[in-house]
């Protein structure tokens, strides 16, 4: 069993910064890939940015390219979601997601741990 827990989201302008957290725990967490997803109301879940197990690879969203960055600490049990020059559009609930396997994926079907979603508000 995996437990997750996301924190860090709140409301912010147009152009702000955030910064998520997720910690895991139950399971040896730097042998697994983490992703980060995000869904906002009447719309599916989507892909925001994946990292791999040690952290050497990451993947992204074209959405969101350039502007957020994906990073883990297995010390801690933590992977973080920086996110710069915050637009509108980027108003969801970000999820955090556990793959039983090594390698980054954009695949949501392929993450069987999830938290409880952390409330990211972008004004404009």
């Amino acid at each position: 069993q995996v437990q997750l827990v996301e924190s860090g989201g709140g409301l912010v302008q147009a152009g702000g910064s955030l910064r998520l957290s997720c910690v895991a725990s139950g399971r040896t967490f730097s042998s697994y890939a983490m992703g980060w997803f995000r869904q906002a109301p009447g719309k599916e879940r989507e892909f925001v940015a994946a990292i791999s197990y040690s952290g050497f690879n990451t993947a992204y969203a074209d959405s969101v390219k350039g502007r957020f960055t994906i990073s883990r600490d297995n010390a801690k049990n933590t992977v973080y979601l920086q996110m710069n020059s915050l637009k509108p559009e980027d108003t969801a609930v970000y999820y955090c997601g556990s793959r039983p396997y090594t390698a980054a994926s954009e695949r949501s079907y392929e993450y069987n741990y999830w938290g409880q979603g952390t409330q990211v508000t972008v004004s404009s």
